[in-house]
C-alpha cells in the first residue's frame, strides 16, 4: 500500500521551532516532487512549500519564506519541513503530498497535481 506519513507536529510557543517529517511507505520518493500544505479550521488548504525530486529546487509561500525550510533525504525515503520563528497564524494541520516528477517544472505549490497525500500532523502555536 502506498502511504505518506507525517510526524513531528505538536504544541509550541510563538518563536519556537519544529521539524516535520514525511516518510514514504510502499514506494520510493526518488521520482516525486514533494509539496507541503496546511489547513487551519474554517480556512482553505494553502500551499506552504515544495521540493523537486532531486532536492535541487524549492519554492515557498510568501507567508513562510525565510522561516520554513524544506529538504529531503532520498536514501531515507523522507522529506522534512523545518519550521522556525513560529507564529500563532501558523497553527494548522500540515500535510505532505507527492507528485510524479515532471521534467517541465521542478515542483508546484498548487494542490491539484499531487497524487498521494499523507494524513496530516497538527501544529499548534500558542503561549
Amino acid at each position: 500500500q502506498l502511504q505518506l506519513v507525517e510526524s513531528g507536529g505538536g504544541l509550541v510557543q510563538p518563536g519556537g521551532s519544529l521539524r516535520l517529517s514525511c516518510a514514504a511507505s510502499g514506494f520510493t520518493l526518488d521520482y516525486y516532487a514533494i509539496g507541503w500544505f496546511r489547513q487551519a479550521p474554517g480556512k482553505e488548504r494553502e500551499g506552504v512549500s515544495c521540493i523537486s525530486s532531486s532536492g535541487g529546487s524549492t519554492k515557498y509561500a510568501d507567508s513562510v519564506k525565510g522561516r520554513f525550510t524544506t529538504s529531503r533525504d532520498n536514501a531515507k525515503n523522507t522529506v522534512y519541513l523545518q519550521l522556525s520563528s513560529l507564529k500563532p497564524e501558523d497553527t494548522a494541520v500540515y500535510y505532505c503530498a507527492a507528485e510524479l516528477s515532471n521534467p517541465l517544472r521542478p515542483c508546484t505549490v498548487v494542490t491539484a497535481p499531487y497524487d498521494y497525500w499523507g494524513q496530516g500532523t497538527q501544529v499548534t502555536v500558542s503561549s
